[in-house]
């Protein structure tokens, strides 16, 4: 991994201020990326409007800062509102979900990260969910970091492999959930050269999950 600066401390609160407000989605169970990532109904990671896999192995840092609750209104396909604000603030108030809206108000996670390696480096994108395993690898990812900053608050920044995990359920089958498994912790602004074992280790999880047909063994592509 060459060296690359993460997150600007610009405009950024303290970091002694982010264990306080992550663990508030503890409870609840930024600025937005450039491209929305999310996990399809198959289980791969896709982004952008073309639903272009991440590549095999690639690794993410997450921005501490990013992380935002609030409440989304879904109508056939699109958002019909969204009323998303920082962890360190209050859930905003809602009034009558919008017509159309088919399950209302929905509470909704989010964050932002960064790719850090291979063909996709550089590139930001913003995860939001509202399913019951997203939120919890949302919260679970906060209350780490929350952790993180404080044992060592210098470093708060988690670099994370994508992975999935799935159960059976009795009316819909094999549901899949995302996970943002952590590699190692980094500064703000740190100039990260990962060790080998990194990729090693991230790519025996993703053999190991394709083996356990968790994970399809397809070539990256995007929807034409």
């Amino acid at each position: 991994m060459s060296n690359i600066a993460v997150f600007s401390q610009a405009g950024l609160p303290s970091v002694q201020s982010l264990s306080t407000a992550l663990r508030k989605l503890e409870s609840d169970v930024g600025p937005a990326g450039t491209v929305i990532l999310k996990m399809d109904k198959t289980g791969h990671w896709v982004f952008g409007a073309d639903q272009t896999e991440i590549e095999d192995g690639s690794v993410w840092a997450v921005n501490p800062f990013s992380f935002v609750h609030g409440s989304i209104a879904w109508g056939d396909g699109e958002v019909l509102g969204e009323k998303m604000v920082s962890v360190s603030q209050p859930l905003p108030e809602l009034d009558v979900a919008p017509p159309g809206a088919k399950k209302g108000w929905e509470t909704q996670v989010g964050l932002s990260l960064k790719c850090m390696s291979g063909e996709d480096k550089g590139m930001e994108a913003r995860f939001s969910s509202t399913s019951v395993g997203g939120k919890r690898a949302v919260q679970t990812l906060a209350l780490a970091i929350a952790e993180q900053v404080e044992a060592d608050p210098t470093k708060p920044v988690p670099v994370v492999t994508l992975l999935v995990e799935h159960y059976q359920h009795k009316s819909y089958g094999k549901i899949f959930t995302p996970v943002f498994s952590i590699n190692e912790w980094m500064s703000l602004d740190a100039e990260p050269e990962a060790p080998p074992v990194v990729a090693e280790v991230a790519a025996a999880a993703i053999t190991a999950a394709v083996e356990k047909s968790i994970v399809p063994n397809r070539r990256r592509r995007a929807v034409a």
